[in-house]
């Protein structure tokens, strides 16, 4: 859990609301992290749900802002949006930028066991503890009505963070989610490096 103070990088009227996005300072996965949050006007009077959204492989949170057009969505019926990034950047852990498919833009949602990565690559935790909490505090959001969903990496990040929380989310949706990643050639080189053999 975390109490880290939130930068506030960009902003945007969008429709009756703002689109921002912030960043902090993750003491869960050690290096600064970006999110995006869209905030409808109802939101200014009232407690309204949350829908966080997980994107896939190779995105920051710029991917739902700029290609989703959920805004209007959250306008016309009042709730908020928020998409974290999808991995810790920066780390400067040797192969964490070599390919697309692991590391930087590549965390899969899940808290590495191997020591070279366990320090920073811990994205389940960060999702569903400190990002979750960021969120609850600081936005006017209605705790009995937070939903997650993703796509690809994201919709399995989505699966697996409802299914071992239970109680926490209302609601769970994974576009063409990736849903056995131990068999699947990206899956196991990433489980591989995050949880050895």
């Amino acid at each position: 859990m975390s109490s880290s103070t939130l930068t506030r990088e960009q902003s945007a009227k969008a429709f009756d609301g703002h689109q921002y996005v912030y960043s902090h300072e993750s003491s869960t996965v050690g290096c600064k992290m970006k999110f995006g949050v869209y905030v409808p006007e109802k939101a200014e009077k009232e407690q309204v749900p949350l829908l966080i959204f997980l994107s896939g492989l190779t995105c920051t949170e710029q991917n739902f802002i700029t290609k989703s057009g959920v805004q209007s969505l959250a306008s016309k019926y009042g709730f908020i949006v928020a998409n974290p990034d999808t991995s810790p950047r920066g780390c400067k852990i040797e192969g964490d930028s070599e390919k697309w498919d692991f590391g930087e833009g590549a965390g899969y949602y899940v808290d590495a066991t191997e020591s070279k990565w366990s320090k920073n690559y811990r994205m389940f935790s960060y999702i569903n503890e400190e990002f979750y909490d960021l969120i609850v505090k600081n936005f006017n959001v209605n705790p009995k009505q937070i939903g997650i969903l993703g796509h690809s990496m994201g919709g399995h990040g989505a699966l697996i963070s409802f299914f071992k929380r239970p109680g926490q989310y209302q609601s769970v949706s994974a576009f063409a989610p990736i849903c056995n990643a131990s068999t699947s050639e990206w899956g196991i080189n990433a489980y591989t490096k995050f949880f050895g053999q």
